[in-house]
């Protein structure tokens, strides 16, 4: 229990014992005077009531604050969890889109390695022709300036 839930026992507990020990007190009548007229009632009776209706509208207030209370604690929770959806479709699109961008990417890289290695292979195949010719022309060089053998 909280303490001051136990503090507001205790000191309702106190009142009663008080009204219980002067009830002869509090059941004395007296002349009241309500402004426009006078009355004969029992004046600790009376503000006992008054107490007990300052306590029970008290308790009226407690109770529509704890729903209002609890109502906008609905309310933001589902505010919450709709923005939580909606947080999560955007991950997801932004997932998909991260997804598609980085096969595009890909395919570009991809493409570009094809590229460069058709441009590798024929530069290779250019490069293996003229050393070919190099290589020939070598040759012709060579049978033209040694004799033949068996001549």
């Amino acid at each position: 229990m909280q303490l001051r839930t136990l503090l507001l026992l205790v000191v309702a507990g106190l009142i009663a014992v008080f009204v219980a020990l002067n009830w002869a007190v509090v059941m004395t009548p007296s002349t009241l005077s309500l402004g426009f007229t006078d009355i004969q009632a029992s004046l600790g009776l009376v503000m006992l009531g008054l107490m007990v209706l300052l306590v029970a509208l008290f308790l009226v207030y407690i109770v529509y604050l704890q729903g209002s209370v609890l109502m906008d604690g609905r309310r933001h929770a589902r505010e919450l969890q709709a923005n939580r959806e909606l947080a999560d479709k955007a991950e997801v699109s932004r997932f998909s889109e991260l997804r598609s961008y980085l096969e595009a990417e890909l395919a570009k890289l991809a493409a570009q390695n094809a590229a460069l290695k058709a441009e590798l292979g024929q530069r290779i195949e250019e490069s293996g022709n003229g050393i070919a010719a190099c290589i020939g022309e070598l040759e012709d060089r060579l049978e033209r300036k040694t004799p033949p053998a068996n001549s």
